[in-house]
C-alpha cells in the first residue's frame, strides 16, 4: 500500500469514526439520556469510544452545527439547555410544518408514499403498545418525515425534519406526561391522517393535523406548567 492509499483508509476511517461518535451522541441527547446542561468531556469520550480526541471535537462541531451542544466561554462544552421562555415559537413552527406538510403529501403522494407511511405507522403503533417511549419518539419522527418527503417540497422536508429531531427532547416530556402509555386516541389520529391523505381532502388533513399539534402543545404544556412540590412538615 503506497502513502496515498494508506492516507485515503486512514481518512475514511476517521470519518467513520466521527459519524459513529456523532450518531451515538446525538441519540443520547435527543432521548434525554444526556440531559441539557450536561458536561461534554472530551476526554471521558476518548476513552468510552477508545479513539482519540480528534474526531471526538469534529463530532462535537457537528453536534454544535445541530444546536445540540454549546461551547461556554472556558472552551468547555455542555448539552444544549432547552430554551422553554421561547418554546412558543418552536410550537408555532412545528404546527405549521404539521399542517403544510400533510396537506402538500394530499396533494403529491404517489401509492408507495402511502406504502411508506403505513408501515411507519405501524411501527409506532407497536412502540406504543410496547410502551416504549423511545421508540415512539423515533417511529412518530419516521412518520411526519414520511408524510413530509410525500409532500415533495425538500426544503419543506428538510426543516420539519430539524424540527422533528429538536422536538424528540420536548416529545419526552409529552409521552411521560401519559407515564409512557399514550391513549389510543392518538394513534387513531395518525390513522385518521394517512385517511386523509389516501384520500387526498385537503381539507380534512388541515383539520386532523392542526387539532393533532394542539393536543400535543396543550399537554406539554401542562406537564411543563405543573406543580410537583412536595408539603414537607416542619
Amino acid at each position: 500500500m503506497d502513502d496515498e492509499q494508506a492516507i485515503d483508509k486512514a481518512e475514511r476511517k476517521r470519518g467513520s469514526g466521527v459519524k459513529h461518535v456523532y450518531d451515538v451522541l446525538r441519540t443520547d441527547i435527543l432521548n434525554m439520556a444526556l440531559p441539557p446542561g450536561s458536561p461534554i468531556d472530551e476526554i471521558h469520550l476518548a476513552e468510552r469510544f477508545a479513539m482519540s480526541r480528534t474526531p471526538i471535537r469534529e463530532a462535537l462541531v457537528r453536534l454544535a452545527s445541530d444546536g445540540l451542544v454549546t461551547t461556554l466561554p472556558n472552551r468547555s462544552t455542555v448539552v444544549s439547555n432547552i430554551d422553554f421562555l421561547n418554546l412558543h415559537t418552536f410550537f408555532d413552527a412545528m404546527t405549521l410544518m404539521y399542517r403544510v406538510t400533510t396537506r402538500l403529501a394530499a396533494q403529491y403522494h404517489v401509492p408507495t408514499d402511502l406504502e411508506i407511511i403505513r408501515k411507519h405507522q405501524a411501527d409506532f403503533t407497536r412502540a406504543v403498545e410496547a410502551r416504549d417511549a423511545l421508540e415512539m419518539i423515533a417511529t412518530n419522527r419516521e412518520f411526519h418525515a414520511a408524510i413530509a418527503e410525500a409532500g415533495r417540497n425538500p426544503y419543506f422536508t428538510t426543516l420539519f425534519c430539524r424540527l422533528l429531531d429538536e422536538g424528540r427532547r420536548i416529545l419526552r416530556f409529552y409521552y411521560r406526561s401519559f407515564n409512557d402509555s399514550l391513549p389510543r386516541q392518538y394513534v387513531t389520529e395518525h390513522e385518521d391522517m394517512i385517511s386523509a391523505i389516501a384520500a387526498r381532502d385537503i381539507d380534512a388533513c388541515d383539520r386532523i393535523a392542526s387539532a393533532h399539534a394542539d393536543q400535543i402543545v396543550r399537554q406539554i404544556q401542562a406537564m411543563i406548567a405543573r406543580d410537583e412540590r412536595v408539603t414537607i412538615p416542619l
